[in-house]
């Protein structure tokens, strides 16, 4: 349960692929980390975290910023050190031993799937917001809304085929997957800056009189629900064995997508709360930027500008998350912890096609009946607890392994990593009690799963079965 995976030449199990086809650079890699990002929060969360906050949401931001960047920090270290797919699994598995990588593997599955499904259902709102501005249209509640929604409907099939989408994408290959990812972040961008000049020309700055309403706790519970917009942070650090030179260009875009992250988010929310009273935001379920919008132009052409830009830029942030989950079920399929049939690869596309078609099923069944303030904790714990893995993982390893070639070393060691369990672990504090039970039955049926099946058949079981060498 103890043993770890080799830094080079980890055995792969039998039947499952050794590596993935290396083809993105800084640029798309660090679209990967931007892309995944900004839409998860800032498009539709200020209407769930507004109302916990007030004004102060402004600091919440900023306390899920701080935290990640601190997290950040460290992924860009481990990136370095450590260069395959898997993110905080692989580098559990390298630092703390085989049944914590386990663990850590069952929170970035958690993170990611129900990250994947939480936005497919914002995309729903900014659907519905496009087709009545521009068609008079309206996807009927019926197929637009989960059961248990608070206006409820019967299945959210927008969500569904957002998914379907996105599935069919990364079937076919990662290069493709990422160019897209690319040019729909420059746009997301763009109808973002927009947003930023619009709301600010109708900028009052008595709105934030009533800075935090709630206190403390108020700001501390907000920064839990917003901390899974900074997902996309550890996205990056999911492609290891796609990305060209991964020790420097890693460590490079994980934060270079930080500082853009966090910017733009502050931006953004400054802007929105300037322009109504905080009280709003809770009747903004859906769509909420774009509503702003309207009440800013008394006219529908900026709101449906941004809810188009929404709809497609969206599309990106679902299309990471499913990537970042399936490259973690080929990590664990190539160490032997699931059926190899996990690290099979399409030889024509290099892709991982079962671990796709798996992750699109889940998803979208979490996103068809689950409604999207049931989803955002989930994802938070699952995140915060893989973060401070990661941040523990520096200190283990420059322990134990010094000379290790690092392109990358955490700037302040070891108070850096230090800081981020501690920043990570004050949000984790203030989440709510059902979310910890929830997670914890997930995460002891991971380590069941463990004990009976994985470490029986994992790779470090056999001889060292060298991985094929790459082409270069």
């Amino acid at each position: 349960m103890l043993r770890r995976r080799p830094v080079s030449g980890a055995p792969v199990a039998c039947g499952a692929a050794g590596h993935l086809k290396r083809s993105f650079g800084a640029f798309q890699l660090t679209m990967f980390g931007v892309g995944s990002t900004i839409g998860t929060g800032i498009f539709f969360v200020l209407s769930q975290a507004v109302p916990e906050a007030g004004p102060g949401v402004i600091v919440s931001f900023i306390v899920a910023g701080l935290a990640a960047g601190f997290a950040a920090i460290c992924y860009a270290e481990l990136a370095s050190a450590v260069p395959v797919s898997g993110s905080a699994y692989s580098y559990a598995f390298t630092t703390l031993g085989e049944a914590v990588a386990m663990g850590v593997a069952a929170c970035l599955l958690l993170e990611y799937g129900v990250a994947t499904a939480a936005v497919a259902v914002g995309w729903s709102g900014y659907v519905n917001k496009l087709l009545e501005n521009l068609f008079g249209l309206h996807v009927p509640q019926a197929v637009s809304a989960a059961p248990w929604d608070s206006h409820p409907g019967y299945v959210n099939l927008p969500a569904v085929i957002l998914i379907a989408m996105c599935a069919l994408l990364l079937i076919r290959g990662a290069s493709e997957s990422a160019t897209v990812n690319a040019i729909m972040v420059l746009i997301k961008l763009g109808v973002l800056a927009m947003f930023v000049i619009i709301a600010l020309s109708a900028y009052d700055a008595d709105h934030l009189k009533d800075f935090a309403p709630f206190g403390v706790a108020g700001i501390g519970s907000a920064a839990g629900t917003i901390f899974f917009s900074f997902i996309g942070l550890d996205a990056v650090s999911t492609a290891g064995d796609e990305v060209r030179n991964p020790q420097q260009t890693m460590p490079r875009a994980i934060v270079a997508a930080l500082v853009i992250v966090t910017g733009v988010y502050v931006l953004v929310a400054l802007a929105a709360l300037g322009t109504q009273p905080w009280q709003d935001f809770a009747a903004q379920e859906e769509a909420g930027l774009a509503t702003i919008l309207d009440n800013v132009t008394h006219g529908r052409w900026a709101s449906t500008i941004l809810a188009a830009g929404a709809v497609i830029s969206i599309f990106t942030v679902t299309l990471v998350t499913m990537y970042g989950q399936t490259r973690i079920l080929f990590a664990m399929g190539r160490d032997g912890l699931l059926p190899a049939r996990f690290a099979a690869v399409n030889p024509l596309t290099m892709t991982p096609v079962t671990n796709t078609v798996i992750v699109a099923i889940a998803a979208s069944t979490l996103a068809a009946f689950v409604p999207l303030d049931n989803l955002a904790d989930m994802v938070s714990i699952g995140t915060l607890t893989a973060f401070i893995v990661v941040s523990a993982g520096v200190i283990v390893l420059r322990v134990r392994e010094p000379e290790l070639p690092r392109a990358f070393r955490v700037p302040g060691y070891p108070v850096t990593p230090v800081l981020s369990m501690l920043a990570c672990g004050y949000i984790l504090a203030s989440l709510h009690w059902y979310t910890w039970i929830a997670f914890g039955g997930w995460v002891a049926v991971a380590l069941v799963f463990y004990l009976l099946w994985g470490r029986h058949h994992s790779a470090l079981n056999g001889p060292l079965n060298h991985p094929p060498k790459e082409n270069p």
